[in-house]
């Protein structure tokens, strides 16, 4: 078994899709459009593992978790950048185009070296190799 996808409700689909094009090589699929339930949703694939489906439809209500806390249930995904280098230069990238980094580069107890940076719609990524 495995994790086949993850999937995020998104206020503005594009500037999402494109931030994990471009920030972590993510391959997005054609737009899937369904209009009966005003419902539109992206598949983001990369290079190993789960896909990251990315969702709008109106009338989802935003999350009422403080960002900065944590809290029961899904909390955080981690992405896998190959090295510390990597996680460096790809934390201080996001850092220099204005995205929120709430963890600085770090070794964990556990034996990662990572950062952890908001995307665009404030959810949790870790930067990790």
């Amino acid at each position: 078994m495995h994790i086949e996808h993850i999937a995020i409700w998104c206020q503005d689909l594009e500037r999402m899709r494109a931030f994990y094009e471009q920030y972590f090589g993510a391959t997005s699929n054609s737009k899937y459009t369904n209009v009966q339930k005003n419902f539109e949703s992206y598949f983001l694939s990369f290079q190993k593992g789960a896909r990251l489906e990315l969702m709008q439809m109106p009338n989802i209500p935003p999350h009422q978790n403080n960002v900065y806390s944590q809290f029961l249930g899904l909390i955080h995904m981690a992405i896998w950048v190959g090295d510390e280098t990597q996680v460096n230069l790809l934390t201080e990238q996001l850092r220099s185009d204005g995205y929120e980094i709430v963890g600085e580069p770090r070794r964990t107890g556990d034996g990662y070296y990572e950062s952890v940076v908001l995307d665009p719609e404030q959810n949790r990524i870790e930067i990790t190799a």
